[in-house]
C-alpha cells in the first residue's frame, strides 16, 4: 500500500516528521504542535493526530515488508574476560 500525499496542505517531509515524532517518541501531540511551531510551522496538534490516524498503518507496513525474518536459532560466542586476575 503506497502513501499517497496528494492535495495536501503541508508538504510531505513536515507531514512525515510529525508522524515520526508522534510515533517513535514519547512526545504528547502538543508537544509536536510545540516544537513544529519553535521551527516556523503552524500546526494544530489535532492535525498531528488525524496525520497519525491516516499514515501510521500504511508507513508500517512499508518499514515491516522490508525486516528480515528471524530464525529459530540464536547463536552466540562465549566469551572470557579476566575479572581481578581469574578469569570468568
Amino acid at each position: 500500500m503506497a502513501v499517497s500525499f496528494k492535495g495536501a496542505h503541508f508538504p510531505q517531509d513536515i507531514r512525515l516528521t510529525c508522524v515520526r515524532w508522534d510515533v517513535a517518541s514519547p512526545l504528547s501531540t502538543p508537544h509536536v504542535d510545540a516544537l513544529m511551531r519553535a521551527r516556523g510551522v503552524h500546526v494544530d496538534h489535532a492535525t498531528v493526530t488525524r496525520w497519525g490516524v491516516k499514515y501510521r498503518p500504511p508507513l508500517a507496513a512499508a518499514c515491516h515488508s522490508r525486516t528480515r525474518p528471524v530464525g529459530r536459532r540464536w547463536r552466540m560466542d562465549e566469551t572470557a574476560i579476566r575479572v581481578k586476575g581469574a578469569w570468568w
